[in-house]
């Protein structure tokens, strides 16, 4: 009996139907990745515009609301008036002499906010390591302050070298200071006036502190051989 050979097997073809579907789904996910990244672009264009001319929103804010016209003025009246006190701020020698020592340290830090000093703050305290006011003057050199209050004004204890040996070791090294002063009612040895000016510190002892408290130029102007300004401004 002859068997007939086994008939051969023709390869599988694919459904040009399914080729078709996959192209139409490529395309389609590229029209959505383009999509997506042109949103991202006018997204990231209008987030910079917006933070380019943020006051746009803030006038809008302000003429969609009434209330926010009469807050905002009375904001503006107040800081006016702030500013107006703060330039009229002096103290006399008497006035300093009869305050604690606390108190001493906010009236310097006040007279350098008046002078411009935005963010002079009081820090004295216990572990203050020699600062007892901080500021940033208008030329962006930064201040550190160390106060002697003495309660008998010039008749009290003369502040002395090791005072200032304290004020050397933590003003520059510690506090990264470009200005570093001594600041008292009273008194400062001849020992202690040679030292700082050995190391760079500045003294403001009762006459210049006088003379600064009742007057209106800025301490930067009453004291000899400071730093280079850091950054430049409408004052240098």
């Amino acid at each position: 009996m002859t068997r007939r050979p086994p008939a051969r097997r023709r390869p599988a073809r694919r459904p040009a139907r399914r080729s078709r579907r996959k192209q139409h789904d490529d395309a389609q996910l590229l029209v959505l990745v383009v999509a997506a990244v042109a949103a991202c672009g006018l997204l990231v264009a209008a987030v910079n515009w917006l933070f380019a001319h943020w006051w746009l929103l803030v006038v809008a804010a302000v003429l969609a609301d009434p209330a926010t016209v009469v807050w905002w003025q009375q904001r503006t009246q107040r800081l006016q008036q702030e500013q107006a006190r703060a330039r009229a701020l002096r103290y006399r020698l008497a006035h300093l002499d009869a305050l604690s020592h606390q108190q001493f340290e906010f009236a310097v830090r006040d007279l350098m906010r008046r002078d411009g000093c935005r963010d002079a703050v009081q820090v004295g305290g216990q572990g203050d390591l020699g600062a007892d006011v901080k500021a940033t003057d208008p030329l962006g050199r930064r201040w550190v302050i160390q106060c002697k209050h003495r309660r008998h004004g010039e008749r009290g204890a003369a502040v002395g070298t090791p005072e200032l040996q304290v004020l050397n070791g933590t003003g520059r090294p510690v506090h990264g200071a470009d200005v570093v002063v001594m600041m008292t009612n009273g008194r400062i040895t001849q020992p202690g006036r040679l030292f700082a000016r050995e190391q760079r510190l500045h003294l403001v002892d009762r006459q210049l502190l006088g003379t600064w408290a009742a007057g209106d130029r800025p301490l930067w102007e009453l004291l000899p051989a400071l730093p280079a300004p850091r950054r430049p401004s409408s004052l240098s």
